[in-house]
């Protein structure tokens, strides 16, 4: 099994910025992907960035220029640093992973989320 850790998250004025963490552990073989999603009430789940094992980087348009993904030393860790924040960024981020497994035999390709954190954008 593979738990997704988050940190971070809470209350932040408009332009202000707010850093997310996401720790993977258990049993993995290789991270593919890491990355964060968000949902606000009423809308679907969307990419926010995502960062491959070879570092390369995927940011949705509106992210662009304010928002940076970056992983730990380990690999294993993701931070999302987001700067210039707007109420529109208020929604709840989601940590994701997409990962290789061992299974007796095989390996398997799976992907993970973490329980979410609230970010709220409010003066």
């Amino acid at each position: 099994q593979v738990q997704l850790v988050g940190s971070g998250g809470g209350l932040v004025q408009p332009g202000g910025s707010m850093r997310l963490s996401c720790a993977a552990s258990g049993s993995i073989t290789k991270i593919n992907t890491m990355g964060w999603y968000r949902q606000a009430p009423g809308n679907q789940r969307e990419l926010v960035a995502r960062i491959t094992n070879g570092d390369s980087t995927d940011y949705a348009d509106s992210m662009k220029g304010r928002f940076t993904i970056s992983r730990g030393n380990a690999k294993n860790t993701v931070y999302l640093q987001m700067n210039s924040l707007k109420p529109e960024d208020t929604a709840v981020y989601f940590c994701n992973a997409d990962l290789i497994q061992y299974d007796p035999g095989r390996f398997s390709r799976r992907e993970y989320w973490g329980q979410g954190t609230q970010v709220t954008v409010s003066s």
